[in-house]
């Protein structure tokens, strides 16, 4: 792989240190020095008018659900087609400037793997397999006549696997354990009814406290955490008294249960993106209209419950649970983060905090040496104009792991 060394560009390096004009050297895919790089042999790239951020992080993705959602849940899509949408979405991350990605649930371990092994392009992925629902609760996607023992007949071994349906803390401890079995490396249960279901309502809890604490314990046992979808605070309150590690959503956290959450280290994964999507067209994702009255104010909401986590201090990153085939423009929740917080906020919530709550921070997240060389090199600044975190045109050239992955320039 050898030396490259990238010169003139303004630095962000996802710390929330102003930007820096510094030379970034990269060997062997990781970075070695921050400084005048000298007259070293190696590829010199110059990256003068640009600016440098470390790769972005999604800490909540769908790959699996990168076809329309109803139409692939009711068999009229084939796999290749599947295979071939999911793939193009992970393309397209690498290209909107995400070099990491967490999904939360959709994919089996295949998916994980063939990109790794650069078969297709694609961000590194972590991945939970299927998300861990209680029966009929959110994750359930099959007709309402359709028995509950035939969900599994939608998964596609190897490649999507949306959720697995426990009835109990038995069951719920044989399907982690499943999940692990297919290569997950953290599990994500769902706690709360969800906008995009049918048989539920955001105000509904689902597990107990002691069936959320059976995938924590089998979670524990492997070193890994529970994250869980949630959007009440009953439901919230209720994982983080078992142990889970991360919350996805938190529509209606109120002050209480942030200060829970700050006090047992509990991050915070909101996803405004989606929320966005769905509000302005769900037929786009394949999801009927119904769709539109189940997510009214929570934009509203999620807003004023990111307010109350910085209030208490919890660790906030950032995910955009974009569904569906429109997944091209993942910078969008940058942007909609700026408007909220500050441009360099969402940029440290996309990187540094995210690495942090996926347990990678000492390898990814920010420019220093000793840290894998994902970076970004921006048309422009987005520290400015985030905006241009929302254009994959704006990312004109990407590095993961020392490779070059993207240039337009």
């Amino acid at each position: 792989m050898g030396r490259l060394q990238v010169v003139g560009a303004a630095v962000a390096d996802g710390t929330g240190r102003d930007p820096m004009d510094v030379d970034v050297t990269v060997e062997d895919g990781w970075i070695t020095q921050l400084g005048a790089s000298g007259d070293e042999p190696g590829e010199r790239l110059d990256a003068g008018g640009l600016t440098m951020t470390p790769g972005l992080i999604d800490a909540h993705v769908h790959l699996g659900l990168s076809s329309p959602i109803q139409p692939q849940f009711s068999f009229q899509i084939s796999a290749a087609e599947i295979a071939a949408d999911i793939f193009a979405t992970a393309g397209a991350a690498l290209d909107a400037g995400f070099t990491t990605v967490r999904d939360t649930g959709g994919i089996d371990g295949g998916v994980v793997t063939t990109i790794a092994k650069g078969k297709v392009r694609g961000p590194r992925v972590l991945s939970c397999g299927p998300v861990q629902c209680q029966i009929g609760g959110h994750g359930y996607y099959g007709a309402d006549w359709e028995p509950t023992e035939l969900w599994s007949g939608h998964h596609l071994p190897g490649l999507c696997a949306l959720s697995m349906m426990s009835g109990n803390a038995d069951e719920l401890r044989g399907n982690v354990r499943e999940a692990f079995r297919r290569g997950a490396s953290f599990l994500k249960l769902c706690v709360t009814g969800g906008v995009v279901s049918a048989h539920d309502r955001l105000t509904d809890t689902q597990f107990t406290v002691e069936e959320i604490a059976v995938a924590v314990q089998e979670a524990a046992a492997r070193g890994t955490y529970v994250t869980v979808h949630a959007h009440n605070n009953e439901g919230i309150r209720n994982a983080v008294e078992a142990g889970a590690r991360c919350v996805e959503h938190g529509t209606d956290l109120d002050e209480p249960t942030a200060t829970l959450m700050a006090t047992r280290g509990v991050a915070l994964v909101p996803t405004f993106a989606v929320v966005e999507r769905l509000l302005h067209d769900p037929a786009e994702a394949g999801l009927g209209e119904s769709v539109r009255d189940r997510v009214l104010g929570v934009r509203e909401r999620m807003t004023e419950a990111l307010a109350a986590a910085k209030e208490a201090g919890v660790r906030i990153g950032l995910g955009s649970d974009l569904i569906g085939p429109a997944q091209d423009r993942r910078g969008e929740e940058l942007r909609l983060r700026a408007e909220l917080e500050t441009p360099m906020e969402a940029l440290v919530a996309a990187t540094k905090t995210n690495a942090e709550i996926l347990g990678l921070s000492d390898q990814v997240g920010v420019i220093a040496p000793g840290m894998q060389a994902d970076l970004v090199l921006w048309n422009g600044n987005p520290l400015e104009d985030p905006k241009l975190f929302a254009d994959p045109a704006n990312a004109v050239l990407v590095v993961q792991a020392g490779r070059v992955v993207k240039d337009l320039r």
